[in-house]
């Protein structure tokens, strides 16, 4: 019944979420068909692009093409690109593997980097591991992922050339440096709430409690704190999902990753709406399926917090 009422609620949020890209499209001007030939040097009549938007649907009115293509995805049909000509839903797909795995990548040199330098800078507080830990940390918050990616690309590609420049083929070659670029952003951010968390659970009672009874500190953080701090550490990992398989573009542009983050950038440039509705939805189905998932694991890993909000009802 819990997931019937969430999936539900993904509706309006859809709904909500479609209108105002559709509109925000719109209202940004130019038009898909001035920017195809724009793109390939050619000059056409005007009556050539008046004939051509009538045939895409452009010559009609805003809400008239957004219940259309709105129709048109109720059938399961996303639509024909402007720039190819290809299925929507065809094209979406055979991107996506590779922005799969990016984020599978991504994610896991995340959790090896950020959770073990988290809990040793909280256990370890205001030492010198401690130091040096929220140092690179602050250092890695302070850059963007673009700056970092063109560091990366410069010193690993170009300086000391292990890599590729470009990363659109397959292999690990390809794949190290725009993982990398993403892990270290998410990392340096992820580390200081991981350490946050942790010194919160060893301020409280139970810890000194332990202590006062003679229990190894050890076994207090292996089998309280740690679990005691499992919500924060899965609550950041599920957003970092929901952020790196939606919010890739930057970095997939750069290293001409391809992936579903570039497919959406270059839709924007040549006003591709059935392909930028498309990345829209996708976004939109990844954040609530991703916060669902993070909710159902909450109540399997402590079940008093259905048992909670039963009692407040």
């Amino acid at each position: 019944m819990y997931v019937i009422k969430r999936l539900l609620q993904l509706i309006p949020i859809l709904l909500g979420i479609t209108f105002l890209s559709f509109a925000m499209m719109h209202i940004a001007g130019s038009d898909a068909v001035v920017q195809k030939y724009d793109r390939a040097g050619i000059a056409v009549a005007a009556e050539v692009v008046a004939a051509e938007r009538a045939q895409l649907g452009l010559d009609r009115p805003f809400l008239t093409q957004y219940i259309v293509w709105l129709g048109n995805l109720l059938h399961g049909n996303m639509g024909v690109s402007f720039m190819t000509g290809r299925d929507v839903f065809a094209t979406f797909m055979d991107k996506l593997p590779a922005t799969l795995l990016l984020t599978a990548s991504s994610v896991l040199v995340t959790i090896a980097v950020s959770v073990p330098l988290g809990i040793a800078a909280a256990v370890r507080r205001n030492s010198p591991v401690d130091y040096v830990i929220r140092f690179f940390s602050f250092c890695g918050n302070s850059m963007p992922n673009f700056f970092l990616a063109l560091v990366l690309l410069y010193l690993f590609a170009v300086q000391i050339p292990l890599f590729s420049v470009l990363s659109s083929g397959e292999g690990l070659e390809h794949l190290a440096l725009p993982t990398a670029t993403l892990a270290i952003a998410m990392s340096a951010k992820y580390l200081r709430q991981v350490r946050a968390a942790v010194l919160e659970e060893m301020g409280k009672d139970y810890v000194l409690g332990a202590k006062s009874r003679g229990i190894p500190f050890s076994w207090t953080l292996r089998c309280s704190i740690l679990r005691a701090s499992f919500g924060t550490i899965l609550t950041l990992l599920a957003l970092s999902i929901g952020s790196l398989l939606g919010g890739t573009a930057i970095v997939e542009s750069i290293f001409m990753w391809d992936g579903v983050g570039k497919l959406a950038v270059d839709a924007i440039h040549g006003r591709d709406y059935p392909m930028i509705q498309a990345y829209v939805v996708w976004m939109a189905f990844i954040y609530v399926v991703v916060n669902l998932l993070t909710d159902i694991v909450y109540r399997i890993a402590d079940p008093q917090i259905g048992w909670k909000e039963g009692r407040r009802r």
